[in-house]
């Protein structure tokens, strides 16, 4: 089976939807995954389809106009104090556009309230025919693959699954074993990207990498191959955000050559 490219948010920031998927066209891909669900980061720019319908019938056109598909959506965070039922306008908008994986991450340290609302957030989602997909962040409260297993086990819902991302493996210092003993379909995306091989210990070291320097497959100390051979991944997400290769390039050409660079890597002709 021919092997599917996703062009993820962070990769062309400040894109909205209808962008991404004409760059995704232009260079490439196959689908995209939006952030319609803003996070509130300094500089993000809000793209909820839930507010503005404009942008989800300019998103819906460019879908039927090129073939390129919105996969997933995100963030549907799980913090204190907050309520899931925010969130379901969004999914609903979503699933206007086909989407079927919704990304989620955890930032509450109370861990029964996380189980709590992981599982109110499946429940929300499967109503819509949507899968939620924890992301194990590096600096969060979900920080790595055993305890995004862990959650996924206490709140058995069958719309669960666990979103790898090549760098938070890496740097969370997940083990092969670990993500070979991972149930099969709890598992459809991987997001990949490169890092140097050095961990920062400092979450805001963590967090700048991650959002605005991640390298191309092959120029970094991440064994991404050995990663994206150890399970059949649905999708690749190309998430390489690079601020300054931005600025340089432009997001057409930018996206262009990550997506490049990821497939020569991936079968070994990196260089070429």
């Amino acid at each position: 089976m021919k092997e599917k490219y996703s062009l993820i948010y962070l990769t062309t920031e400040c894109c909205s939807p209808e962008q991404m998927i004409r760059i995704a066209a232009e260079t490439g891909y196959d689908c995209i995954d939006a952030r319609t669900i803003p996070m509130g980061l300094p500089g993000e720019k809000p793209f909820d389809l839930s507010k503005d319908r404009r942008l989800l019938e300019a998103a819906r056109r460019a879908a039927a106009e090129t073939g390129v598909w919105v996969d997933s959506i995100e963030n549907a965070r799980i913090f204190d104090g907050m309520s899931v039922k925010d969130y379901e306008p969004c999914l609903a908008a979503a699933a206007e556009l086909g989407v079927r994986h919704v990304l989620s991450n955890v930032w509450s340290a109370d861990a029964g309230y996380a189980r709590e609302k992981f599982g109110e957030l499946c429940d929300l989602a499967a109503e819509y025919g949507q899968q939620i997909d924890l992301e194990f962040v590096t600096w969060s409260k979900v920080k790595d693959l055993r305890e995004a297993k862990n959650l996924l086990e206490a709140v058995n819902r069958p719309n669960a699954g666990i979103l790898v991302d090549t760098l938070h493996f890496h740097r969370s210092r997940v083990t092969f074993k670990e993500l070979e003993e991972l149930p099969e379909e709890w598992l459809y995306c991987l997001h990949i990207c490169d890092a140097p091989g050095e961990i920062p210990e400092d979450p805001d070291a963590l967090a700048y990498t991650a959002r605005e320097a991640r390298l191309y497959p092959g120029e970094g100390g991440i064994d991404i191959r050995k990663i994206a051979g150890r399970k059949p991944w649905a999708v690749y997400g190309i998430e390489i955000p690079h601020r300054r290769r931005w600025e340089e390039m432009g997001y057409v050409k930018y996206a262009a050559e990550a997506l490049r660079r990821t497939k020569a890597y991936l079968k070994g002709e990196e260089g070429k």
